[in-house]
Order: C-alpha cells, then structure tokens, then sequence
C-alpha cells in the first residue's frame, strides 16, 4: 500500500503515461446551462462573486466621490459645521458650506460622461483634409485658388472687401418677420421680372389672398376686460353693480324653470277637469249648428205647406240666350267706350295741370320719404352692428354666456395671497373662441352603451340570499 501510495504521488514523465489523479475525474456538464451552475458552484463561483462586487463598489465610489474614498482627501469628504459662520470658514479653509438646493441640483454622478464621438465628426472630413492638403502644397509653389486671387486684386485696388451678409434660418429667433401676402415678401423675389403667365402656368405664384379672409367673422376682442366689480379689491358701488347683474342673471334663469315647471306640472284639483266640462267641451258649437238646421227645416215647412205636396219640383228656367245685336246696338256701344275713354284722358291732363299746384306738397312727401328711408337704413345698420357682435350659429348648439365670476361681499379677499381663484383661464380661453365664432359651440361627450348589460346571477350569490 506503501509503494502504491508512493507511485502515485510522483508524475509520469514518460510520453505515454498518464496522471493518475486525472482518470478518477467526471467530465463536467457545460457551463453555459443552468444544469451545469451547481456543479460549478465552487471556490471559482465565490472568486467570481467577490470579483464582481469589488468592481461594483469601485464604480460606486467614483460615482459618488469622484474615485476611491481611501484616496480622498478628509476635506474632499467632511465639511465641519460649529454654527459659527467665520469660524466654519476658518476651519473649512476657505470652503463656504453649500445650500441644500446646490446639493439637489448636483448631478448624480461624479463620472463624466464619455466623449460623444459623433460631435467631433465633420461631413466629408477625409476628402476637405485632401482637398486642404492640395492647396497647401499649390500655395508653397505660389499657385492660388481663382476666389483669393480676386480677394487680394481686390484689396491691392483699394476696394473693400464684399462681405455677403449671412441669411438667418427660418428657426432663427432673431430674424425679421414679414407678410407673406405682401408684395415686397423674400419669397416673391426669385420670382421678380418674370412672366406672371409662366409663373401661373407653372404653378409657382401664390395665389392671391381674397379679401373676405382679411375681415375678422367678428369684432369681439380677444382677450374681454371683466367688469371692475370682479377686481380682488374693488369699490363698493363697483361690487354691488356686479352682485346686482349677478342676481338678474339668477332671477331670469329661476322664471325659466319655474316657467317651464308650470308647463310640465298637473293642474290641481280645484282646477282638475270634471265629467261636466269635459262634456261641454265635447259639444262646443254642435248645438249653433242644430239650432240653425231646425230654423232651416222649419222655414221649408212654411214655405211648403202653401203649394200642394202632389205636384213634382219645377225644374229653374235656364238664362234667355242674347241675340244677335244690330248695327245701332253696336254703334252706340262703340261710343260709349270712345266717350268713356275720352273722359279718362281729359280726367289724366287736369289732374296734370293740377300736379303744378301741388310741388309744395310734394316736395314735403318726398322729404317724408326721404326720412323713413334713412331711418329704417340706420335701423338695418344698427342691428347688422348689434348682430356682428353675437356670435353667429354654427352649429346645432346656441351660444350660452359663461356664468359670471363673482364674490359675495364677505368672500371678498384682504391681499392677493390670501386670493382665491375664480374660474378657469381654459374654459375662458374656450369660451372666447366660441364668443368670437372661430369654433362652433360645443357639450362633453356622452358615453352611449352600444350593447344592453346583462345582468347574472351567480349560483354562489343565489345560495347565500336564499
């Protein structure tokens, strides 16, 4: 047992010998499975594991120090505070302790960030390094570019340089703003001293802006000043105008509801139709109608009782037929008619003749007509005037004013900090809108269920209420 111990703590040095200890091995699953982790779970795993939290504590010092606290200095980590200002300073060297907001706002980490490759490349770099390569070598030979020959012709003749003023960007801030319907606008210039013919052929000029779009649907401003009643510290006839325009507006939306209320309520029962006047009701004018029918019946019986019942109705006689008129018949109508018209024409020319004597009279009818004609055009005028002021209906919904936003006097505030808010500046903002008939008046949308719930009971549930 010796000797077998013994020969089996030596190597093999021979080539074809093998190491003892190596045939008792298992071969080991892979370790790239979650079968084979456990097999592996070893001093290697615990070396790993401990590798990985150093490389985690290291990258969390230099995030939050800036790099290894052991090599941090001790006034790079603690800040001494005595509650003395001077003194602090003198034993901070100098450091004035920082504000809690600086700390907020500091960045998380001390790490910066790493270098943004792509801000450090140019378009075409390589080629513009060539192409500045050449003319460096050209300029050491005396051979210029065409554009600084030109510069420096220019300058020995004494004229100065044109600079090209630099075109700012449509997103510039700073740049000029201009009407783009104006004639004298930049983007008209390319198309300046060409054929406006071509330029409408090709579709390249504007079309030109009618004038309906320049007039405004109405002359309501945009932003309305409030009432000064409405102000946080307003006077006392200011504020009790406001309460008193508040309360009509209360009292006429009350007699609308209590209007409609009345339409809608039962009558009470002294007021309640009986059997009796629903009766009369029933037979309002049939018995006029009978009376007369029997007064009709009656006066037949009159008449008919005079001739005798035997004899049948004599049919009524028809109309005689005119004959044939003779010449004189036909002469003196003839006339007739001349004289008739004679007479209308003798009647036109004295009532001409007498028009002369009535130009005073007229001359006041006419100025009459004149005055209710410009009264009734200054009345279309101002209600076109009242009317542009409302806002028109675009929609099936009519505008409704906003409720006014107003504070009893003891809601009334003492300073602006202790304001409250009244209203909403969206909901102003929105009503503003319609007000001025930019948007057609609208309501909230209404979830409408499109398939009826159906309602089940479990069996659970039914044996517990039973």
């Amino acid at each position: 047992m010796a000797a077998a111990a013994e020969a089996a703590s030596f190597l093999a040095l021979s080539p074809g010998a093998r190491d003892p200890g190596s045939a008792r091995r298992r071969p080991r699953g892979a370790r790239h499975r979650k079968k084979g982790w456990k097999r592996w779970a070893g001093p290697e795993a615990r070396l790993g594991r401990e590798i990985g939290d150093f490389l985690e504590d290291v990258a969390l010092q230099q995030r939050v120090a800036g790099g290894l606290i052991a090599e941090q200095p001790d006034e790079g980590l603690f800040f001494v505070d005595t509650g003395n200002a001077e003194k602090d300073r003198k034993l901070n060297k100098g450091r004035e302790k920082p504000l809690h907001i600086d700390l907020v706002l500091r960045p998380d980490s001390k790490v910066p960030a790493p270098k943004n490759i792509l801000a450090y490349q140019v378009p075409n770099g390589r080629k513009e390094r060539r192409r500045r390569q050449f003319w460096e070598r050209l300029e050491q030979r005396g051979v210029l570019p065409r554009a600084e020959r030109l510069l420096r012709a220019r300058l020995r003749a004494g004229a100065p340089p044109r600079e090209k003023p630099l075109e700012k960007g449509r997103l510039d801030p700073s740049r000029d703003f201009y009407d783009i319907w104006a004639d004298d606008n930049p983007l008209e210039q390319a198309m300046a001293g060409q054929d406006s013919w071509f330029l409408q052929e090709t579709k390249k000029q504007r079309v030109k802006r009618p004038p309906r779009l320049q007039k405004k649907p109405s002359q309501v401003p945009a932003v309305e000043v409030i009432a000064p009643g409405g102000s946080y510290n307003p006077t006392f006839e200011d504020h009790q105008a406001l309460l008193l325009r508040a309360h009509e507006v209360e009292v006429r939306k009350k007699r609308e509801e209590e209007k409609v209320e009345r339409q809608l309520s039962f009558p009470p029962a002294a007021e309640a139709p009986t059997a009796e006047t629903v009766f009369r009701e029933q037979c309002e004018g049939l018995l006029e109608e009978s009376g007369g029918e029997e007064e009709e019946e009656e006066e037949e019986e009159e008449s008919g009782g005079a001739a005798d019942p035997e004899d049948p109705p004599k049919a009524a006689a028809p109309p005689p037929r005119p004959g044939k008129k003779t010449e004189q018949q036909r002469r003196r109508e003839k006339e007739a008619r001349a004289l008739v018209l004679q007479r209308r024409r003798e009647k036109a020319a004295r009532c001409r003749r007498q028009e002369l004597f009535r130009l005073r009279a007229l001359g006041r009818q006419l100025r009459r007509w004149e005055a209710e004609r410009l009264r009734r055009r200054r009345a279309r005028e101002a209600k076109r005037r009242a009317l542009e002021g409302r806002p028109r209906r675009l929609g099936r919904l009519k505008y409704e004013e906003p409720s006014l936003e107003v504070q009893l006097s003891d809601e009334l505030a003492e300073s602006l900090r202790t304001l409250k808010p009244e209203g909403s500046v969206l909901r102003d903002r929105f009503k503003s809108l319609q007000k001025r008939s930019l948007i057609e008046p609208r309501e909230r949308a209404k979830f409408k269920r499109k398939y009826r719930l159906k309602y089940v009971e479990k069996r659970a549930f039914r044996e517990v209420t039973l």
